[in-house]
């Protein structure tokens, strides 16, 4: 990439960037949810699950995380719709810049926001009881799969912003992804759901990237599954970076 190309990402992102700036709340708005799912499992349902010893909110932690991502990439739909619908990215298409530079500071605005709504749900599970003894090292694994689970997301939600006709169908797309982790071992083992729910939810890529982040916090063996993650993630950001970037490249700019 070029450093004429790496100058209009920065410019773009710091457009992006100003905007989430002005109106923080988006990002505390974006970790409500799952808060609110966390306080529900851990202090209602969480008795009833066996977790094999296991304190829940550290069972459970992993499949919030992926909630708080979910939920944060709707917003990033919804700023691609505003841009698209107000004629601002027809214009910067017009302008001598890099092709995408603009997507691009959307998607690296919303690896920002995540991070910060990531945070903060970590430290509200820290409050209720979540403790850890992982390494700096599986720390920065834990962090590496979630950014990589953003930027897929991130760029399925650029496709969402890019094609929807109004404000609620840009950031629709996303509850279907709130919910995915709801039938998978985010909430409960999967050895006790029955058979069609239970291949489902081994096989979806929440289970894996669930499960993966799960051993690193709990300082065990991580197995295929970080693998496995870190291939769901790759091969979802290769497709929606093609289907997304494709108006781009067509335009000739």
């Amino acid at each position: 990439m070029s450093t004429h190309a790496l100058s209009d990402i920065a410019v773009l992102t710091g457009r992006s960037l100003r905007h989430i700036l002005r109106s923080p709340d988006t990002i505390v708005t974006t970790a409500v949810l799952p808060v609110a799912i966390m306080l529900l499992f851990v202090y209602v349902l969480g008795g009833a699950v066996d977790t094999g010893g296991t304190s829940y909110v550290d069972f459970l932690l992993p499949g919030i995380l992926l909630i708080t991502v979910a939920s944060g990439i709707a917003y990033t739909a919804y700023r691609v719709f505003l841009d698209v619908r107000g004629g601002i990215v027809d214009r910067l298409r017009s302008m001598p810049i890099a092709p995408g530079s603009v997507l691009w500071g959307h998607v690296l605005t919303s690896l920002v926001a995540n991070a910060v709504s990531l945070g903060l749900v970590v430290g509200v599970a820290v409050i209720i009881g979540f403790r850890s003894g992982a390494s700096v090292l599986a720390w920065a694994g834990v962090v590496g799969i979630l950014m990589a689970y953003t930027l897929a997301l991130t760029w399925v939600a650029v496709i969402a912003g890019l094609a929807a006709k109004t404000i609620d169908g840009a950031s629709a797309f996303s509850y279907p992804l709130i919910f995915l982790p709801f039938v998978s071992s985010a909430f409960a083992p999967t050895d006790t759901m029955p058979g069609p729910v239970r291949w489902f939810a081994e096989n979806q890529p929440v289970t894996s990237l669930v499960d993966a982040i799960r051993a690193l916090l709990a300082q065990q063996p991580v197995g295929a599954s970080v693998w496995i993650a870190l291939a769901w993630c790759a091969g979802i950001l290769v497709v929606a970076w093609l289907v997304a970037a494709a108006p781009f490249r067509r335009s000739g700019r």
